[in-house]
């Protein structure tokens, strides 16, 4: 495999963004939560949230010390806001755990509750220092080309790891920057669209490139449309339910005029379900 450290390493020293997550001294703590955050969400939204989060909460005993429905309301409009919850309940495990103090072993990290693969080695990598192979969506797209000639990744697996993992230079403090630099290279011109190639420091050594820029075809699972989805009858729901000045609203005065009843039942089922609303005698509220 050629040599894809160096250029990057060169690249990220003069294109980084500069990022609250970034900054030397952020912390373990921080990273966590910022990497449940940017799930699925872009950075301009989450960084005012983050910074709002960790004023309140800067540490996991004080987030584990406040009730859920104070994390869910947190959250605001991040979406997906099961993360909140798992966000929550991972603080607690850390509590009991570990002492207040998120844990560097990746397997540990694994044992919270809603850290995957991605997530755990994240924080080992971005808040400790170690070495280990870091795959998001962006990193993806750039060993989808770079590496394996194709023009935009098929679906997560283990291949990626091994493709990361042998990119990586030994030095432990190198092996941080390239793996920030590959998701940073990603976001910024490897894009998935309209990808920046006369931009791209690894231009002169990209498998797809070689190849003449075929399409592989694109097997990535596509996101539903989420006007007038279920996803959006659960976020107005949890919207009316964060902005109450009591804590539950009746049933029937949440979103009553929703154009589809059956969705509405149904999202407040779901939500029930995910533990993020709880229905008590024909009201509903955040959980406690």
């Amino acid at each position: 495999m050629p040599d894809l450290a160096s250029p990057l390493i060169a690249w990220y020293r003069d294109n980084a963004r500069d990022l609250p997550w970034r900054r030397p001294g952020f912390g373990a703590w921080g990273t966590l939560v910022s990497e449940f955050m940017l799930q699925q969400t872009p950075v301009a939204r989450v960084i005012p949230l983050l910074e709002a989060w960790l004023e309140r909460w800067p540490t996991p005993a004080d987030l584990a010390a406040a009730a859920p429905a104070d994390a869910v309301r947190q959250w605001a409009n991040l979406g997906y806001p099961r993360r909140a919850l798992w966000l929550h309940r991972a603080a607690v495990e850390i509590r009991d755990r570990h002492a207040g103090v998120v844990p560097r072993d990746v397997d540990d990290l694994l044992a919270l509750t809603g850290i995957g693969d991605y997530t755990a080695r994240a924080v080992a990598v971005f808040a400790y220092g170690d070495r280990h192979p870091v795959v998001d969506t962006n990193t993806r797209r750039v060993l989808a080309r770079a590496v394996q000639g194709r023009s935009q990744p098929g679906p997560a697996a283990k291949r990626d790891l091994v493709d990361m993992a042998e990119i990586l230079p030994d030095d432990i403090a190198a092996s941080t920057v390239v793996n920030a630099a590959a998701m940073e290279l990603g976001a910024l011109v490897c894009t998935a669209r309209v990808p920046r190639c006369d931009a791209c420091p690894l231009a002169d050594r990209c498998a797809w490139r070689a190849a003449g820029y075929p399409d592989t075809g694109d097997t990535r699972v596509k996101q539903a449309r989420y006007e007038g989805s279920d996803r959006q009858a659960r976020g107005a729901i949890l919207q009316v339910l964060r902005a109450a000045t009591t804590h539950d609203v009746a049933a029937e005065d949440v979103i009553g005029d929703w154009p589809d009843a059956a969705q509405r039942d149904r999202a407040i089922d779901s939500l029930v379900v995910d533990g993020l609303v709880e229905a008590v005698d024909g009201r509903l509220r955040l959980p406690r």
